[in-house]
């Protein structure tokens, strides 16, 4: 038998299919698409087919990711003229366009090119990154930024993927939006936008209808002042370009997530959305607006919202409410007005209040000068009694760069991503009579200043035990070193017994490692908690002196006072100020504070391991070696739990969870890191600031002391907006310890009883 022609048949069916394979991406003049067939790019990651919604018979042609389940539809061709039937296709016409065709060769969509430019063999090809584009079949190159004859990308719908520009082509005139669906099952255009606009300092807003319902601030570099986190989360980065051929903003992946941006017509909010494939859903990962201060000029012209005020509008200093009978709690449409009988140009009356963290005013009225002195800028304002206001036109305030607004100011907010914002008012309202900028501090989110506080404490302590480090100690028994360098009130131990009636159990607040606290009340009514060293403590006198003057010089409006101490009769006691609203640990829980190492080391090996288990770093916990990064992990601990407020051990996590750290890191991993807010903290955080606050607990949380930041490093982190390292796996302090809490290492344990002070 002769199999030559057998073989041969198989290698041209082979060779056929083979080219049907290489071309699924692609439409040519002779292979049209037809309904009920597809495009899939290369790399398989997009589809572009027809496709109808819910149980309407209209068919779109649009472009879907197709290894996500429940098809979300990125973008829409015919998204306002739907075919009626099955029997449409996509085709390129002899101009060279493609075309979509009905039945009865009916033109329902094209893409109307009128290039001058001879196509000798056009084709329309499904790219990579989403893109549908038109070119000649001779360009090899696909790079996304060919200069191609028609790009879907330069006609978004509803949404924004990575590496579509978003803005203005100043050469044709092109201008790229979103406009909104009218619904899920509708994807025509509806009244609800989102656009950049060309004022002279650029910014976008997002409209319903002829409304503005909210504006990100003006770009400045690769940020906006409205915006947090544009360039300070682990997904994705932004680019800002303003030149004499575009002006256009986009964002890139930094690493291999599925992140888009939806403008939705139903909850008229514009989307970020990342892809999670453990849980096979979209999550929400940034809502524009994303509070009450977002909504566009809700205090009206010259009012400021500050969150976390009540209420949240005010009136500028130097500025009160235009109509003081209709300012209310709830309107504050009619804006504010300047104060006095102020007026511009009167000698020794102009001044300027510099107001910090500022989302800059609405740009429509403004000029710039990209050249320009933050100095120059002041005085280009003091000439021209329309100036209101002035600005560095860098997002960090520090540069060169003039932003200059006239009239009244409108949209103003305090935003953790803003910037110096100098408003122009008589020089006695700015606290000088000479006219010098008085800085004006507003509010922050609670969690930061709350993080910041706990930074201060941790950096303290850090320098206390370096200072004190190779410090000689001297005998216990000289009774004068009982009292040197203390810079505390000394209490006689009798002032104590009387306060808190003879240390009664029903004075009693708690017990931790070190002895209990009791609950006193001063001959002058000050109300007092005393810590009472338990003899058998193991802490000495030279321990004690250091956590005196550390704690003596640690003092900070938000943590507890320490009002004195007590040494006599073999008692050493210290003395706080009671705090009778309970404290921070309180609200989140009640949590017993990690014991500090020896007061004269930085690092070492112990064999009496004390402490709050759940907040000591593994390798003290298991092997008695600690270190200022054992510290380091005790934050990151503490960090999460003011972010999560649950507690690290006791709260019910899934059983591979384990514990508060197993629980964040999974949902890092899963790339929902949002999920870990607490419920109470949620509607007032910034998203990007949160998920910020959590990428650096875990990394101080990472299983190896020299993998994890020191403070300062750390200070650095919460304060800037520096791309963050990836955290490696945590130290999960789960495998050697049983449910009961013991530990299987041999080194002897003490713990904090969970009620402590």
């Amino acid at each position: 038998m002769n199999i030559f022609p057998t073989i041969l048949i198989i290698a041209n069916i082979l060779f056929f299919f083979s080219k049907i394979s290489s071309a699924i991406d692609t439409i040519t003049q002779s292979q049209p698409l037809h309904d009920g067939s597809t495009l899939v790019s290369k790399d398989g990651t997009f589809e572009l087919g027809f496709f109808n919604l819910g149980n309407s018979k209209n068919r779109y042609v649009g472009i879907w990711y197709k290894n996500i389940p429940n098809r979300r539809v990125v973008w829409v061709a015919n998204r306002d003229n739907p075919t009626k039937d099955n029997s449409s296709k996509l085709i390129i016409s002899r101009d060279g366009n493609l075309v979509l065709l009905n039945q009865n060769q009916t033109l329902i969509w094209s893409t109307k090119t009128t290039t001058r430019v001879a196509i000798s063999s056009p084709i329309v090809q499904l790219l990579d990154n989403g893109n549908l584009v038109l070119k000649n079949e001779k360009q090899d190159n696909t790079d996304e930024n060919e200069n191609f004859l028609w790009q879907g990308f330069d006609y978004p719908c509803d949404t924004v993927l990575p590496g579509m520009k978003m803005g203005w082509d100043r050469k044709t005139g092109l201008n790229r939006n979103l406009v909104a669906w009218k619904n899920w099952d509708d994807p025509s255009s509806s009244d609800f936008t989102s656009a950049l606009v060309r004022t002279p300092n650029p910014e976008s807003f997002i409209w319903k209808g002829s409304t503005i319902i909210y504006r990100t601030g003006p770009w400045t570099g690769p940020r906006s002042s409205g915006i947090v986190g544009l360039t300070t989360n682990p997904f994705y980065g932004y680019e800002f370009v303003n030149n004499e051929d575009e002006l256009y903003y986009m964002f890139t992946l930094k690493n291999n997530y599925v992140t888009i941006v939806v403008l939705n017509e139903t909850s008229s909010t514009r989307i970020r959305l990342n892809w999670v494939s453990d849980s096979n859903s979209w999550k929400n990962y940034l809502i524009l607006p994303q509070d009450n201060c977002d909504n566009y000029n809700i205090c009206g012209k010259n009012g400021l919202c500050t969150l976390n005020d009540s209420p949240i509008c005010q009136c500028l200093d130097g500025f009160k409410p235009k109509s003081p009978q209709q300012w209310s709690a709830t309107d504050w449409k009619q804006g504010c007005v300047r104060n006095g009988n102020w007026s511009c140009g009167v000698k020794d009356r102009d001044g300027f209040k510099k107001i910090v963290g500022m989302k800059l005013p609405d740009t429509t009225h403004s000029w710039i000068d990209e050249k320009m002195t933050l100095k120059d800028c002041k005085e280009k304002c003091l000439k021209n009694c329309s100036c209101s206001a002035y600005s560095s036109l860098e997002s960090t305030g520090t540069g060169n760069g003039c932003s200059i607004w006239f009239g009244d100011l409108v949209d103003l907010r305090v935003s953790a991503s803003g910037q110096d914002l100098y408003i122009r008012t008589d020089s006695s309202d700015t606290g000088d009579k000479n006219g010098k900028m008085k800085k004006v501090v507003l509010a922050v989110s609670i969690p930061v200043s709350v993080v910041l506080v706990m930074l201060l404490a941790f950096i303290y302590i850090h320098k206390t035990k370096a200072k004190y480090k190779k410090k000689t100690t001297r005998s216990e028994e000289k009774e004068e070193d009982k009292y040197e360098d203390f810079e505390l009130p000394i209490f006689d131990q009798a002032t104590i017994l009387k306060a808190t009636n003879n240390f009664s159990f029903d004075n009693k607040l708690g017990e931790g490692g070190f002895g209990p606290v009791y609950k006193g009340t001063l001959l002058d009514g000050q109300e007092i908690a005393v810590k009472r060293l338990s003899r058998s403590s193991g802490q000495g006198l030279k321990e004690f002196k250091n956590e005196v003057i550390l704690c003596a010089k640690l003092q900070h409006r938000n943590l507890v006072k320490v009002v004195g101490c007590c040494i006599e009769g073999g008692e050493k006691m210290l003395v706080y100020e009671y705090m009778s609203n309970k404290s921070l640990d309180s609200f989140l829980f009640d949590f017993g504070m990690a014991r500090m190492c020896g007061g004269d080391q930085i690092e070492g090996t112990t064999e009496k391991i004390v402490g709050t288990y759940g907040y000591m770093a593994p390798e003290y916990a298991f092997d008695g070696l600690f270190s200022i990064k054992s510290d380091v992990f005790s934050f990151g601990v503490l960090l999460l739990e003011i972010i999560s407020g649950k507690k690290n051990r006791g709260h019910s996590y899934q059983e591979h969870d384990h514990n508060l750290i197993g629980y964040a890191w999974r949902l890092w991993k899963e790339g929902i890191p949002l999920n870990l807010i607490d419920d109470c903290l949620r509607n007032s955080c910034i998203d990007s600031e949160a998920v910020r606050c959590i990428q650096i607990a875990l990394l101080c949380l990472q299983h190896h002391p020299d993998d994890r930041p020191n403070m300062t490093t750390v200070v650095v982190m919460l304060s800037s907006e520096n791309t963050l390292p990836k955290p490696k796996e945590p130290g999960f302090l789960i495998k050697k310890f049983s449910g009961d809490g013991q530990s299987s290492s041999t080194n002897e344990i003490t713990i904090s009883l969970i009620d402590a002070r």
